[in-house]
């Protein structure tokens, strides 16, 4: 016989699940506006009025001169440049210095650490940055986007704590059978690690494709610019003229908005869609990776 469940846990299950169903919508609805508003026709998104549910209408104009804009695919072509090879770079990187800090009788391990976690709290600044990058010839340039976010402090100090709670029975008998730390990290480590792997990936990635800051000051090409900077042009200063040369003047002032909300999905879908494929390794690599004494 099924115990019966107390009413308090009842009214607190209840009053649970409204909670998150209430904060659900909250966290979604906006994402909603954008997508609906996206899709509208421009006078019938003008004269609405309170909650947007549902398209005002249908329209595919917006997306249309969103997509003749040269300066949205050389921006997508740019940010995949600094996704794929600046994630590239971040999981090599860390994985190292992650694999080095994880071992046990390192020498000097402490200050090591320290000087690490030192740069969490305390930086440089802005402008010795600056100066820094033009000495290294690095403004204007692709890896101005790379280079600099090659390793977070943070997402190194997860997966250190990672590697260090692998079993050292594993690295022992690799070494007695002659494997050096190479071998060591690509044919034990990283295989044990894949869900930490996975949520590095995603936490590098979605980084670079959400960066505009770096692109903002060190980058002055056009054809440089990464995706979020050219959606920073449409949605900040308002740049939507190059996209309406076809489009009657009339029409134009009220098509600027939906350019906007077109503009928005189309920068946002592409790293929506990685998530699903990610989560079952995002949950199990936050647990394997969490910092513990």
């Amino acid at each position: 016989m099924k115990p019966r469940v107390p009413i308090r846990e009842q009214v607190f299950d209840v009053a649970n699940t409204l909670l998150m169903l209430i904060l659900v919508v909250i966290t979604l609805y906006p994402f909603l506006y954008v997508l609906f508003a996206s899709f509208s026709n421009p006078a019938d998104l003008i004269q609405h009025r309170g909650l947007l549910l549902a398209p005002t209408g249908f329209s595919l104009e917006s997306y249309k001169l969103v997509f003749e804009n040269p300066m949205i695919s050389i921006g997508y072509f740019n940010t995949l440049i600094y996704v794929v090879g600046g994630t590239a770079l971040n999981l090599a990187m860390t994985s190292f210095a992650a694999y080095a800090l994880s071992r046990r009788g390192v020498k000097l391990i402490g200050p090591v650490m320290f000087g690490i976690v030192f740069t969490m709290f305390f930086s440089g600044g802005l402008i010795p940055t600056y100066l820094n990058m033009k000495n290294l010839g690095l403004l204007d340039n692709r890896w101005a986007m790379i280079l600099p976010s090659a390793i977070s402090t943070w997402n190194l100090l997860v997966m250190r704590t990672s590697f260090a709670s692998i079993p050292m029975a594993l690295e022992e008998s690799a070494r007695i059978d002659g494997a050096n730390d190479f071998k060591i990290l690509f044919r034990i480590f990283i295989p044990v690690s894949l869900p930490i792997m996975a949520v590095m990936t995603l936490f590098y990635g979605v980084g670079h494709w959400n960066s505009y800051m770096d692109a903002l000051i060190y980058l002055r090409t056009r054809d440089l610019y990464p995706l979020q900077l050219v959606l920073q042009e449409i949605l900040i200063t308002n740049s939507t003229d190059s996209m309406m040369s076809s489009v009657a003047d009339v029409d134009k002032g009220l098509i600027t908005e939906t350019i906007k909300y077109a503009t928005i999905i189309v920068a946002t879908v592409p790293i929506l869609l990685l998530y699903p494929f990610l989560q079952r390794y995002f949950v199990k690599g936050v647990m394997l990776g969490s910092i513990k004494e």
